[in-house]
């Protein structure tokens, strides 16, 4: 065998053999065989009168390219991959580790607080890192740690939002400001608009982003100084869970949630969720936070090309109302003023009427979307939306506190002043977009998306009658508001209450849009990326209220609006990017949609004389420079940004109580009339600047942080408004170079989770709001403000088992007395925020 040789012509170069079988590795398994037969039997005759044998290597013919599959073809490949799925769930149901079974698809698997994608409606295709645009994402595991059960509770404790109120007309409920800018109602549920103020739930929310900037390419009307959008969540169909969470807590909160996935084959599945609160609030008297809901979410899978989902949402959130303590004005300048509780005032003290006062919030919101991968290129979806807010509430404003001369500072008195409201929200919209992607001549990877949305809301807004007539036998108003109210202990709580009855007089608004928009992302070789945009909106307004004598009044405006984006990133490593990004929008008269009061953005045909309230859109601007770096193995995202938003041709009103003055700001004070009127101009600016910095994800396995820091300037830089009792030296002769009101011009947060071992997490958070400035207007009156404050909360987390675990939670740990908004008038109140509470959340996960 040693002597053995093979044949110099079977000697055939490696190539060629390798050509050859992976050619024909039938025929060369054949040769092979000869090859060995030849072998050993040389090596036993060693008999050289064998003539040699000659065994040609095949020859390499080139493949054959490969032809594109048919339409049958494509059919019978799927219906064969159904029935192996169907073979594989019958022998094998689907079983799931209860770490995995609700796990947020847009994060880290590795790090839930780091977020990878956006959901934002298919808008934003790249990863977050390459995203031109600051973006904060609430995972489900940041909200879960933050205990945050209300979209109001996350909000918050985020760097660089802040809380507004029900001024002017608007209602109370969910009214953020991001940079500074009134965002009521740019509050998005998976991509489509939820319009008309609410109270939010978190039950149903996989994950909270605030799209901060511009981005009416986006998203429509408004967006100046960003977006909400609550991604809800989805039925999947690769596993079945059963998740439930049971909270006890100190301010008496005992609640429930519940949330289910079963996958009913392998191309359905059914989600449900539900939802059982009854609470207090932590050191407030006689405030009651009870909720309830239940969510159903359906994922229809027939083809490996065809998705379904339908979603239906409930709310109910109902209990009595808190709008917050009196705010004392010193009646020299000399003397610093403030909320009454940081002025001796018992902070529980609660100014409402129990036995009136109430608060009914509720939501229905059905969704049907469809999407078609019609090539492998191409993708056409449409999302359909119907939805039914309710405002349901009586509440008291504790309002102008006064002091009889002479008297003691603890026989300061106010006038308590109810607000009531009956607000039904009617929605329906419809997006339907066309995503391509395709890849051109010069390198670039392009991802096109083209889309025509069509929404048609409305809205109601009545109010109730009689409630006044539980102040008998007390001194009332002119306007029957209960005075000489004890601001110290108010004696008004347990008057008697009636029943109440609608006015039947309701201010009607009606907003139709018809928008077309295009969008493009062309990313060259990870290195560049390209995006743009551009949006037509045909916005229509047509609202009516009942004025003087009850006539019925209407008005209407109709606006062509386009709007575009720019952005440019660099990427200098895989994990990094550099960007600027240049965007546009604007605010059309009315869209603020629940607004009754010309002053904050809306409309009322009955304003007195007639005047003018139609004016062009306000036109908004952002430029904004970052970069983005993802570290520790791209477990934790960092993010900085610099930017500038201003406004032009802002509406701006003032109280004119005589003719010369209202000719002179081009109003009509009608004859006969006595008294100041509300006149509306335009033309004003607004301009905000500021640093952003973001951080979310893991440094190192077992510690994990979310947080942000916000710095910003604002300014009027125009304005035709000049202000009125400016107490000095505070005094402005205009409103321009005053900073706006309802902004922390610096805010922080920060929230950080260490996994001490197997079985034990310790975590906490800190929250920055520095002073926030109150205003009549949207200047702040600089002589009214609330402190800035920290505040400090602290959770231990225990693993019983792999299916059960156990939280303790203590929110606002010193129990610090601060202050969540100032209501913007001449008399005004502030909202407190709740004390300590502690909580005890029982979690299992099957």
């Amino acid at each position: 065998m040693a002597g053995a040789r093979v044949p110099r012509t079977l000697r055939v170069g490696g190539a060629a053999v390798k050509a050859a079988i992976e050619e024909n590795p039938g025929k060369l398994s054949a040769v092979a065989g000869l090859i060995a037969v030849a072998s050993f039997s040389g090596a036993e005759a060693q008999t050289p009168t064998i003539p040699p044998v000659t065994v040609d290597a095949p020859v390499a013919r080139p493949r054959p390219a490969a032809s594109k599959p048919t339409a049958d073809q494509v059919r019978a490949r799927n219906a064969l991959r159904r029935a192996q799925r169907n073979q594989q769930a019958t022998q094998a149901p689907p079983v799931t580790a209860s770490g995995a079974a609700d796990r947020n698809p847009y994060a880290d698997p590795s790090a839930p607080y780091k977020v990878d994608h956006v959901q934002a409606g298919g808008k934003f295709p790249e990863k977050l890192v390459d995203t031109p645009k600051s973006i904060t994402v609430l995972s489900k595991e940041v909200l879960a740690d933050k205990n945050a059960t209300s979209l109001k509770q996350a909000i918050l404790s985020t760097a660089g939002v802040t809380l507004g109120t029900g001024e002017g007309g608007n209602a109370f409920g969910d009214r953020f400001f991001i940079r500074g800018f009134d965002a009521r109602n740019d509050i998005f549920i998976d991509g489509v608009r939820d319009s008309g103020v609410s109270v939010r739930e978190n039950f149903f929310t996989e994950q909270v982003e605030i799209l901060r900037g511009p981005g009416s390419t986006f998203s429509g009307r408004g967006i100046a100084g960003g977006a909400i959008n609550i991604v809800t969540k989805q039925a999947t169909t690769d596993r079945n869970f059963y998740n439930m969470d049971t909270t006890f807590g100190t301010d008496q909160t005992k609640r429930i949630t519940l949330d289910v996935n079963q996958v009913i084959n392998p191309t359905l599945a059914v989600r449900a969720g539900g939802l059982f609160q009854d609470a207090d609030v932590a050191g407030r008297d006689f405030v009651k936070d009870n909720r309830n809901g239940a969510f159903l979410a359906t994922t229809w899978k027939p083809t490996d090309t065809v998705k379904v989902t339908a979603n239906y949402i409930h709310t109910e959130l109902t209990g009595v109302p808190d709008f917050g303590v009196p705010y004392y004005r010193p009646s020299t300048a000399t003397t610093a003023g403030g909320p009454f509780p940081d002025f001796g005032v018992n902070r529980n003290n609660w100014y409402g009427q129990i036995n009136r006062d109430f608060y009914r919030t509720g939501q229905d919101i059905g969704s049907l979307n469809a999407e078609v991968q019609i090539t492998p290129d191409l993708m056409v979806s449409n999302r359909f939306r119907a939805s039914r807010s309710t405002q349901n509430y009586v509440g008291t404003l504790p309002e102008q506190p006064v002091l009889a001369a002479g008297a003691p500072f603890t026989a300061y008195t106010l006038t308590m002043n109810p607000q009531s409201r009956l607000q039904v929200t009617d929605v329906i919209a419809n997006q339907t977009e066309a995503t391509y992607k395709f890849q051109d001549g010069v390198g670039f990877r392009h991802t096109a998306l083209a889309g025509i949305e069509v929404d048609r809301e409305r809205s109601s807004i009545d109010k109730y009658l009689g409630l006044t007539s539980e102040g008998n036998g007390v001194p009332v108003t002119p306007g029957g508001s209960p005075t000489g109210v004890s601001v110290f202990s108010p004696q008004d709580t347990f008057l008697p209450g009636k029943e109440l009855a609608l006015a039947g007089l309701p201010t009607k608004i009606g907003i139709d849009t018809v928008s077309g928009y295009i969008m493009d992302s062309a990313n060259y070789r990870d290195l560049v990326i390209l995006n743009g945009g551009f949006r037509y909106d045909n916005y229509n307004l047509d609202t009516s209220a009942y004025g003087a004598g009850n006539a019925l009044k209407q008005q209407s405006a109709s606006f062509l609006i386009p709007n575009f984006n720019l952005g440019l990133t660099l990427k200098p490593a895989p994990n990094g990017s550099v960007y600027v990004a240049y965007a546009t929008s604007a605010n059309p008269v009315g869209a603020e949609f629940d607004g009754t009061s010309t002053a904050y953005g809306g409309v009322n045909p009955a304003l007195a004389g007639g005047n003018n309230q139609i004016f062009g859109p306000e036109k908004n601007k952002a430029i904004e420079l970052g970069t983005k770096w993802e570290l520790f193995d791209r477990h934790l995202l960092l993010t900085a940004a610099l930017f500038q938003t201003t406004k032009d041709n802002a509406r701006e009103a003032q109280n004119v109580g005589n003719a010369a003055a209202a000719t002179a700001l081009g109003c009509v004070y009608p004859t006969g009339t006595t008294g100041n009127i509300s006149c509306i101009t335009s033309g004003s600016s607004y301009r905000i600047r500021g640093i952003d910095l973001g951080v979310g994800g893991k440094i190192t396995d077992k510690w994990s942080v979310f947080g942000g820091l916000v710095l910003m300037q604002s300014e009027v830089t125009a304005s035709n408004v000049k202000p009125a009792n400016m107490p000095a030296p505070l005094l402005y002769t205009t409103n321009v170079g005053r900073p706006l009101a309802n902004i922390a011009h610096q805010s922080f947060s920060l929230l950080s989770k260490y996994q001490l071992t197997d079985t034990w997490e310790l975590g906490g958070q800190a929250v920055y709001r520095s002073q926030i400035y109150g205003g009549s207007l949207l200047a702040a009156n600089v002589g009214t403000s609330i402190p800035g404050y920290w505040r400090f909360d602290a959770f231990a987390e225990a693993r019983i088992n792999k299916n059960w675990k156990l939280k303790l939670f203590v929110n606002n740990i010193f129990d610090k007395r601060y202050y969540d908004a100032l209501y913007q008038s001449a008399a005004p109140f502030v909202l407190e925020a709740p004390g300590r509470a502690a909580y005890v959340v029982l979690s299992a996960r099957y």
